[in-house]
């Protein structure tokens, strides 16, 4: 073999070599793209399956998103009272001594019914103690033969078919407190609430309590609610309408962001949103969900779970 013969054989199998290196390299990176094209596609696909009956076991509810009305509430303590201006204090005309008792407290009473009556000490003349107001009799301070003077009420009577509901407002709630807002008022776990509005806001501050009073003018027929009873008193102090509202119970985390799960026509997909104005029974939706689309309203954390689930399976949420 001449050296010129040996040359070209070498410089042959260099190329050889050569190309061989650039096809498997080529191929790598074939197979590279094509693995990251798959993971891709696993990452763009994040529809939930799951069957009717397995939602309906799990209670997954579904709405249509759509307007609603942002309410901002105020929680604020109050109190029972009787209505001032419909309490009569009765004082004796005379002094004198208790000779008969014909009412007590807790009684109904009518106008113009004598409630005792008192001998006159001076003139021994028996003289009536009459009520000129209706309703029930809060105090008596007076006993049979007992000497009474004018220095102070024997009776009290309200009228308590209408009471006065007083409400203890903040210093940094007094800026939107204001007459006619709406009012629902609670006393105790089984009470059914009153609703109702502002009649009345002191335009003074309680030097003690750093509180001005709003008041609530309540009918009060049945006498269920009691002057001295402790109550709670929702102020609706503001109100917006929004283009898109859901209930907090439709928000879920989903990789860190806020998100609903939105009926696609495969299943369900989690859609990021953006989150405006919130209250405890609505959050307006600024974007990522649209009026009209349905969307996951109450446990939707099922749906979550499978998504999660199936991260660590194939990728795949069938």
């Amino acid at each position: 073999m001449t050296p010129d013969t040996m040359t070209t054989l070498v410089r042959t199998a260099l190329l050889a070599l050569l190309i061989a290196g650039h096809g498997a390299a080529s191929a790598q990176d074939s197979g590279e793209d094509a693995h990251g094209e798959h993971d891709h596609a696993q990452a763009e696909e994040r529809i939930v399956h799951l069957a009717p009956d397995v939602l309906a076991e799990f209670a997954v509810e579904t709405a249509t998103a759509g307007p609603g009305v942002l309410r901002d509430w105020r929680q604020l303590p109050a109190e029972v009272r009787a209505s001032a201006d419909r309490v009569a204090h009765l004082v004796p005309r005379y002094e004198g001594v208790v000779t008969e008792v014909r009412a007590g407290i807790g009684d109904r009473v009518r106008a113009g019914q004598v409630l005792a009556r008192i001998e006159n000490s001076a003139t021994l003349v028996t003289f009536p103690v009459t009520t000129m107001l209706a309703g029930v009799v809060i105090e008596r301070a007076l006993s049979l033969g007992e000497a009474v003077g004018r220095d102070k009420p024997v009776f009290v009577v309200a009228d308590l078919d209408t009471v006065w509901v007083d409400i203890a407002v903040y210093l940094r709630d007094l800026v939107q407190v204001a007459v006619g807002q709406r009012v629902t008022v609670l006393c105790g776990r089984h009470d059914e609430p009153v609703h109702d509005r502002i009649d009345y806001v002191s335009p003074v501050v309680d030097e003690a309590t750093r509180t001005a009073t709003a008041r609530v003018v309540m009918a009060n027929h049945d006498l269920h609610w009691r002057p001295g009873m402790y109550a709670t008193a929702q102020v609706l102090v503001a109100e917006a309408e929004v283009p898109v509202a859901v209930p907090p119970s439709a928000l879920l985390l989903v990789d860190g962001r806020s998100s609903v799960f939105v009926r696609t026509g495969d299943g369900f997909a989690p859609r990021p949103v953006v989150v405006g104005r919130t209250t405890d029974e609505l959050v307006e939706i600024a974007a990522g969900l649209a009026a009209g689309e349905t969307y996951v309203v109450r446990n939707g954390f099922t749906l979550k779970a499978e998504l999660e689930k199936a991260s660590f399976g194939d990728g795949h949420a069938h």
